[in-house]
């Protein structure tokens, strides 16, 4: 059994085609390596992502003591899920209304300590 702590975020105000995106470029990195990326990053989605992870990490120390040290750990799982859309109306012309859907994603990350061959 491999030690794993994760944190959620539900209800993001982002498309999670946007947050898709970043997370696959740190998916498998060590937690070192994404944060590094993730910083530099000139996306909204990577600060999002960033909070999450450091999250995840602090939930890690909690879990398994305070001896856990960020080059042994790794980004094990990260998903991005498409959540229930916003939905407004701007009127418009002759009573017409135009409908505007404002989408939201959910994040999960997941971090795990990496094996000693890894």
């Amino acid at each position: 059994m491999s030690a794993k702590a994760q944190s959620r975020q539900k209800h993001i105000r982002m498309s999670h085609r946007k947050l898709r995106r970043v997370a696959n470029e740190v998916r498998g990195k060590s937690v070192a390596d994404a944060v590094y990326t993730l910083r530099f990053m000139p996306y909204r989605a990577a600060e999002v992502i960033l909070k999450n992870l450091r999250a995840a990490v602090a939930n890690a120390e909690v879990k398994f003591g305070d001896s856990v040290d960020l080059s042994q750990m790794k980004v094990s799982a990260i998903m991005v899920d498409e959540a229930q859309a916003y939905r407004r109306f701007k009127p418009r012309a002759q009573g017409r209304v135009y409908k505007i859907e404002k989408p939201t994603a959910h994040l999960m990350v997941e971090v795990a300590l990496a094996a000693k061959g890894e």
